[in-house]
């Protein structure tokens, strides 16, 4: 049956996603195209693919057990000089998304592994490009800011393509949604 690359996220909702993917494009992350606007649960992992029933299974109990909360973009951030990568910081919602994903990735669970690196969530808006494109998107990007009630998360599979699609999504067990993450979706980006 061979092997599979998946990764668990929370999507980016419309129309941030989208918005944050086209500036990532413009500024030379080739990548962009085939990778939906996210904020990591699971970083790209290989498993089995006879172990992605265990895998749904595994989620879909972590997502039963969760409740919506806040989640809030503000400015950027960076991994430089470590890696190349150029970030929009989550600012509300962070020590939610801290223990779905070690959630996700239980000692127990069919995802159990190590991190390469501490787990801080984040919305990579450049990767692997020039510095001066780096600097480029840390500087534009520095004032934007975005907000919705995260309700969920998804499973995605990485195609010989190279582009994430999802698999499946894990809404939360319940439908409450904070009163401060009810508020209306926004965003802003200052002119360019």
């Amino acid at each position: 049956m061979g092997t599979v690359t998946i990764g668990v996220s929370i999507a980016v909702p419309e129309p941030h996603g989208t918005l944050l993917q086209q500036r990532r494009v413009g500024f030379g992350d080739v990548a962009a195209h085939g990778i939906p606007t996210h904020v990591t649960l699971l970083p790209p992992t290989e498993i089995g693919r006879a172990d992605l029933p265990a895998l749904e299974a595994h989620l879909a109990r972590v997502a039963a057990a969760g409740r919506p909360f806040p989640m809030r973009l503000c400015g950027t951030g960076t991994f430089r000089p470590l890696s190349p990568v150029v970030f929009v910081q989550v600012v509300e919602g962070a020590e939610a998304c801290a223990r779905l994903q070690q959630q996700v990735r239980n000692a127990s669970g069919p995802v159990a592994r190590e991190l390469q690196f501490p787990y801080h969530p984040h919305v990579t808006v450049a990767h692997g490009i020039d510095e001066a494109a780096l600097d480029r998107a840390y500087e534009e990007l520095a004032g934007y800011t975005a907000q919705w009630p995260c309700t969920g998360f998804g499973l995605h599979e990485q195609g010989s393509d190279g582009v994430w699609r999802k698999l499946r999504d894990f809404p939360f067990g319940s439908t409450v949604v904070p009163p401060q993450a009810s508020a209306p979706e926004g965003s802003s980006l200052p002119a360019r």
